[in-house]
């Protein structure tokens, strides 16, 4: 790898995970002096005022997970940029460096990294059919393949006429180190240019008592940034089909036409990017001429944009008159008796400035800056320039020879290739060409093949693409899954270190994250486990990356795709696999499948039945759908034999939680369970969900002191957090004061500061939402109340159906009007399954609705309703309460 800034480091994650994840054994050599690999000349700048010219979002590392750097800057203390933000470059390089880093560490032992602080100065052919590389500190590197990441060459500044380029106080390369040190305080200095690097160089020279002069031919300045940008605007279709005449006259009217209706022309250049390659190679060489002629300028400072702060910054000093804009050319310079500079423009006007700074920009030839290395590929036949004589000429970033084939193994990306794409300089597009290079090098290389005389297989049986060391770490993760204990992500991390390329591994990490509210980078794991199951999975494993992939994204993205529909075909295509009916029944792991008419979950676990013979798994979820059914006795015979057979079985212990509420056996479910938690559960992931139906046993013995101190004791933050706290102990509180049960002000608040903000007000499941709207309700934030209900308007179809009516429910609640929140809570009953989870969970709006007709002064109705549940199962809190109404 030539060249360790941006582009290389780039090309390097992208190598090191995708050799990793193939167990394809390199060596990787990356050659550059720079200190720190990852920066280059863009992200080394210190200046705070530096700032990207492409908003967060747009600047991942990687093609496929858009949001990387967004949750790197989250994590490393900046929880407030959003991916409309402008992060300063020095912290960008940063990021790209500790990426790298990484990526060095996940695959070590399948990779090798040498860093050698030298620049490559020549490229040879080497013997079969390797190439050589000559190093400036007089060593050779011989390789495979050689990547030249070199980022844009510097220009020459022919501009410059000879006086002015012939003087000491003219800094041809102002990144160079220690390039603006003789500057003084005072002295005034003329930027020829106007462009981003006149503007950072302006940004870095400007202060009271300097002027900054700055001057280029048409004297514009980049563009800004919208504050809120806009969507992009697609362009017309067949655009690449147009002569350039036709062409320029079509991309007129779009941007004019977008301006019309949009208020800004910003979104029709956003638009118009991802096809700019294809319609640069679509133009013949009469027309990419008359385009340089006559539209680059205007097209550069529409789509290389400043940051809105830079912005904002160039506004002051040009009002200042600290910075001045000049339109013109140099077309002389002599010496100043001050010691500086008197610089002529064209039209005769003259400047005085103690230095001049060269900010024309990179050169558009491969070896305008003179570079040796360029300089020696070009001679020597092993590159030629490219269209225009602009870079060089590639096949899919390989360079071709004279006669134009593209047979070495040697590849570049960015700047080089501008002659064949323009648009090829901005990370969006170099990240892209990073990953095709980084498969295109490993793709003749030999993989490491383990010994083995078949594959490995989970409990079940089932094949997994993986070795042995990394299957065993899956089966002790799917085990902590389906007997619902603590630490499975720790588990399925291991598996994905030992086999990076585990697509399983990392879909069940993935998993974990979104819905278990495990500490797991969501989109990296999901983005990890779709490049494994492309690389290296069977049918069973890619359908199954495909319902986790659809899951997340149709709860983050609603409409984006129909997780539910996948995960029963993937059910009714491989009814062994027990992760997915673990994540098809709504027990206390998953939240399941919509469930419309209550028969969705009982036809997946009886019909996946003969997969499993009768083992302990499949029987606890069977006994939880059959208490969901009603069958309560059966329920309970189910849940005794699988705990028989494997007394950690969560889901078993779970069912029989439900079995001993529904039938109103409230003293022995409390007793037992008490115990199991102190005893087997000590384990359980999920061991606030379970003291919270011992406390539902303690509600309905109408304790209240009792509830109190398992309020305190087991399920207070601190003990509970998270997801976890918003659904167990903020509904528990809310039914201990629905039912008078509990006096005096709730300790709500500290739950809701236990639970991420945006897990209360933008939730990413129905289930999640209900609990949010109650603990809300319970804190008495109207407003954070009813910003939960936008969101959930403009969510998934069950949100917009049923939470959005819930919050104007309780909106009533808490404006104390009791007739209308009455009316409203009843007519949701019927929809309410459809939010997921128990009957039990969603029972907690039956006692709002009870509440609001007492409050109401609806004692027949409140007496009706006591008198249903007390059908249902027995309560001695429903029967003094029924007792308190009268006859």
């Amino acid at each position: 790898m030539v060249g360790a800034g941006a582009a290389g480091a780039l090309v390097a994650v992208q190598v090191c995970e995708a050799a990793a994840r193939r167990h394809t054994p390199l060596d990787l050599v990356l050659i550059d002096p720079a200190p720190e690999a990852g920066r280059g000349v863009a992200y080394a700048t210190e200046v705070p005022e530096h700032r990207l010219n492409v908003p967060v979002g747009g600047m991942s590392c990687y093609p496929d997970d858009p949001g990387h750097f967004l949750r790197w800057l989250s994590r490393h203390g900046e929880s407030t940029v959003t991916a409309s933000d402008f992060a300063s470059r020095y912290r960008y390089g940063a990021y790209l460096a500790d990426t790298l880093g990484r990526a060095i560490i996940a695959a070590h032992g399948t990779v090798s990294v040498r860093r050698l602080r030298t620049r490559a100065t020549g490229c040879t052919d080497g013997p079969g059919g390797r190439l050589e590389l000559r190093l400036a500190d007089g060593g050779t590197v011989t390789a495979d393949s050689v990547v030249l990441a070199t980022g844009p060459a510097a220009g020459r500044a022919d501009w410059a006429p000879a006086e002015l380029s012939g003087s000491d106080r003219f800094i041809a390369r102002p990144w160079a180190p220690g390039a603006l040190d003789a500057v003084a305080a005072s002295d005034d200095v003329l930027l020829v240019g106007t462009g981003l690097t006149a503007i950072d160089l302006a940004l870095v020279l400007d202060r009271p008592g300097r002027t900054v002069h700055a001057v280029s031919r048409t004297g514009l300045l980049p563009q800004p940034h919208a504050v809120a940008p806009l969507p992009a605007v697609l362009p017309p279709k067949d655009l690449a089909a147009l002569p350039f005449p036709q062409l320029r006259r079509a991309v007129v009217r779009y941007v004019a036409e977008t301006r019309r209706t949009q208020g800004d022309w910003r979104p029709a250049f956003d638009g118009l990017r991802p096809w700019i390659a294809q319609l640069w190679q679509g133009l013949d060489d009469d027309g990419r001429t008359e385009f340089l002629g006559r539209d680059a300028t205007l097209w550069n400072v529409h789509r290389h944009r400043m940051a809105p702060s830079t912005a904002e910054s160039v506004a002051r000093a040009c009002a200042a008159r600290r910075l001045r804009i000049h339109s013109g050319r140099v077309a002389a310079a002599a010496p100043a008796q001050d010691g500086g500079l008197v610089v002529t423009l064209s039209d005769g006007r003259e400047l005085r400035a103690g230095w001049v700074v060269d900010c024309t920009g990179p050169g558009l030839r491969a070896d305008a800056g003179g570079d040796p290395l360029w300089r020696g590929l070009l001679a020597d036949g092993l590159a030629v320039p490219g269209p225009l004589g602009i870079g060089v000429a590639t096949e899919s970033g390989r360079l071709r020879d004279p006669l134009g084939r593209a047979d070495r193994p040697l590849y570049t990306l960015g700047a080089p290739r501008r002659g064949e794409l323009w648009e090829t300089t901005a990370i969006p597009e170099i990240r892209v060409q990073a990953k095709e290079i980084a498969e295109a090098v490993l793709a003749p290389l030999p993989r490491t093949v383990r010994a083995a005389r078949r594959r490995p297989v989970d409990q079940f049986g089932l094949p997994l693409s993986t070795h042995g060391a990394a299957a065993a770490a899956f089966r002790t993760g799917l085990g902590r899954v389906v007997t619902v204990r603590a630490k499975a992500a720790e588990a399925f991390t291991r598996a994905t270190e030992l086999d990076p390329g585990f697509a399983l591994g990392h879909a069940a990490l993935a998993l974990l994250g979104h819905e278990g509210g495990a500490d797991v980078d969501v989109a990296r794991a999901l983005a990890d486990a779709q490049r494994g199951a492309r690389e290296r999975a069977d049918e069973r494993e890619r359908s199954f990356v495909d319902v986790v992939t659809r899951r997340i994204r149709e709860h983050d993205t609603p409409g984006a795709g129909d997780g539910d529909k996948a995960l029963v075909d993937h059910l009714d295509r491989f009814p062994g696999d027990a992760f997915a009916l673990g994540i098809a029944v709504p027990t206390i792991a998953f939240a399941g499948v919509g469930d419309l008419d209550g028969t969705l979950a009982l036809r997946l676990v009886e019909g996946t039945a003969p997969a499993y013979g009768g083992h302990w798994f499949h029987t606890s979820l069977l006994s939880f759908v059959r208490q969901e059914q009603g069958r309560i006795d059966e329920a309970g015979e189910l849940a005794e034999a699988a705990l028989t057979a494997e007394p950690a079985s969560g889901h078993a212990v779970h069912a029989l939680a439900h079995v001993h509420y529904e039938s109103g056996a409230h003293q022995t479910g409390r007793d037992w369970l008490d115990g199991w938690i102190g005893g087997q559960g000590r384990g359980a992931v999920h061991r606030a969900h379970f003291s919270w139906h011992v406390a539902l046993h303690e509600l309905a013995l109408d304790d209240s002191a009792a509830v109190r101190r398992r309020w305190f004791a087991q399920l207070a933050p601190g003990q509970v957090n998270g997801v976890r706290a918003l659904v167990d102990s903020g509904s528990l509180l809310w039914r201990a004061r629905m039912s008078r049960n509990w006096t005096g002000r709730m300790p709500v608040d500290g739950v809701l500061d236990s639970v991420a903000r945006d897990l209360v007000e933008r939730p990413s499941t129905a289930f999640t939402a209900l609990h949010s709207a109650v603990a809300l309700t319970a804190a008495g934030d109207l407003a954070a109340l009813r910003r939960l209900r936008t969101h959930a308007a403009g969510a998934d179809p069950v949100q917009r159906e049923v939470v959005v009516p819930l919050c104007s429910a309780l909106e009533a609640v808490l404006e104390e009007e009791w007739a209308t929140a009455a009316e409203r809570l009843h007519g949701l009953l019927p929809s309410l399954r459809r939010v997921g989870g128990s009957a039990a969970q969603r029972e907690v709006v039956e006692e709002t609705l009870l509440y609001a007709l007492l409050e109401a002064g609806h004692r027949d109705s409140a007496r009706h309703l006591l008198e249903q549940r007390l059908d249902r199962r027995a309560s001695p809190l429903d029967r003094r309460r029924l007792a308190g109404l009268g006859s």
